[in-house]
């Protein structure tokens, strides 16, 4: 789900850029798999779809939203209306189990409880995409819980970014990197522009080899900085363009 989530995102925008109607065609196809592939199991007043096809992962919170964000913007451009449908069951039962304070854990298992930061960005961009896209503002609330908690959770005032909520490490490189889409998504860049030029300073002080590339993960004790494509760099240059547009 999540890898099919940025490639729609991709061919979106290569879309939007050359009116290329394959990478159209393309993106709509996304709306079968999820329709038709992933399972969903009944949650509150919805259900979420699965990780991926394969059993095991049914109940992850950001992935079940990845699955409305494709089918809200696959009803954008076909307004095809059993899309909105099932896009905002998944969004209601995600929003159900939002906690009091804003937060999501990771998902329904008992070994899902942790409370992560990029998780939590991906579910705000979604939860803001199917809003902007379907035109239905009935979750607005729990964008501006789940942004309040996100903001003041994850970040330190000296630009370091956190993974879990109450805890720093492993600094994953998707951490300071989901900051800059969530702001730009939720138009938010003007009122944390400052605490954003922090973290885009530490990232680059702290995460970016001095060949260019972007480090996986970094411990207290033990750092991977293995150059990953799509985890480490495409993820960065994306999060980067998004800070240089705001």
């Amino acid at each position: 789900m999540v890898a099919t989530s940025f490639a729609v995102a991709a061919l979106c925008e290569a879309y939007e850029i050359t009116r290329n109607k394959t990478y159209l065609s393309e993106v709509l196809s996304a709306a079968d798999f999820v329709i038709n592939d992933l399972h969903r199991t009944e949650c509150g007043n919805g259900f979420l779809f699965s990780y991926s096809p394969l059993s095991g992962n049914n109940t992850v919170f950001n992935a079940s939203l990845l699955g409305s964000k494709i089918l809200s913007v696959c009803y954008h451009y076909t307004k095809n209306e059993e899309y909105k449908r099932l896009a905002r069951a998944s969004v209601e039962a995600c929003c159900e189990a939002q906690n009091k304070d804003g937060s999501w854990i990771y998902g329904m298992l008992p070994v899902q409880s942790w409370i992560d930061s990029f998780h939590t960005g991906y579910n705000l961009e979604a939860l803001q995409t199917f809003q902007n896209l379907t035109g239905d503002y009935s979750f607005q609330k729990n964008i501006i819980k789940g942004f309040d908690f996100y903001i003041r959770n994850f970040f330190l005032a000296g630009g370091t970014p956190k993974y879990y909520h109450d805890r720093i490490y492993p600094i994953d490189i998707h951490c300071p990197g989901q900051l800059f889409v969530v702001l730009s998504r939720l138009d938010k860049f003007g009122d944390w522009q400052q605490l954003a030029e922090k973290v885009m300073g530490w990232t680059l002080k702290n995460m970016q080899d001095k060949k260019g590339y972007f480090y996986y993960q970094i411990k207290p004790h033990f750092s991977s900085r293995i150059s990953y494509m799509r985890w480490s760099n495409a993820f960065m240059f994306n999060a980067m363009s998004y800070y240089l547009n705001s």
